[in-house]
């Protein structure tokens, strides 16, 4: 991989007005670091605060700023998606805008990115969040292992460095994020993990409840399985 190309930190946004200029300030920090030209790609999932305001004015005062902004809340892996079919790069740093990932640990994950690897993903070793958000998790990420084997600790953290091209031929459905490592490696994509720093938020609250997301996992869960049966892979000998 070319040490000194180009990425695009790509982050869906829902009414998180307090966090963004902070957290624009540490992914330049971060990203500056690298020495590599980079982006940042705020897609707005139809806020009704002023985060849309707030992303305007980071565009008009940073050139690597650039923004999406939705008619309607379609939820975050529509977001992803938007932002992938709009950065100008072939790496993606993925990460949320509630502050809780840490910009300091991109650098750590381009290093590590290309390196026998087409994903890098984060390792939450240490989660800052709810007692009760911590265990639905556990569980969540048990029922998701033994559903599709993806091989990872933290399939549910936002903190990702994947190809472009990967991301862009993955099937599109809701909910798709929660499974990225999965159907990435159906791609072909070989996956490393790093352990990353977990912090707790600081304003806003989290935009989706745990009820909402097992039941919504089940069923997500029905349909991920049955693409992976029903996946089509094959090896060509040789071709004229």
């Amino acid at each position: 991989m070319n040490t000194k190309e180009k990425f695009s930190v790509v982050l869906p946004v829902f009414n998180e007005q307090d966090n963004l200029n902070t957290l624009f300030a540490e992914i330049k920090k971060a990203a500056n670091s690298t020495g590599r030209p980079w982006e940042a790609l705020f897609v707005d999932d139809c806020s009704t605060d002023g985060s849309l305001e707030i992303i305007k004015k980071l565009a008009q005062d940073n050139a690597e700023v650039r923004f999406v902004a939705f008619v309607k809340n379609c939820g975050q892996s529509a977001a992803f998606c938007a932002g992938f079919d709009a950065v100008d790069s072939n790496v993606v740093v993925t990460m949320d805008s509630d502050l809780q990932n840490d910009p300091a640990d991109i650098p750590n994950m381009l290093e590590v990115f290309g390196q026998e690897c087409e994903m890098v993903i984060g390792w939450r070793t240490k989660r800052k969040d709810t007692f009760v958000k911590r265990i639905s998790s556990k569980i969540a990420n048990a029922i998701r292992d033994w559903f599709t084997d993806d091989g990872v600790h933290d399939t549910g953290c936002s903190l990702k460095v994947m190809r472009t091209d990967l991301l862009r031929s993955l099937p599109r459905f809701k909910n798709m994020h929660r499974y990225y490592p999965i159907l990435m490696k159906m791609q072909g994509a070989r996956i490393r993990e790093v352990k990353v720093n977990h912090r707790e938020r600081f304003s806003g609250e989290s935009k989706y409840g745990t009820i909402d997301r097992a039941v919504a996992g089940i069923y997500d869960l029905i349909g991920v399985q049955w693409l992976i049966k029903r996946h089509i892979d094959y090896i060509v000998k040789e071709k004229k």
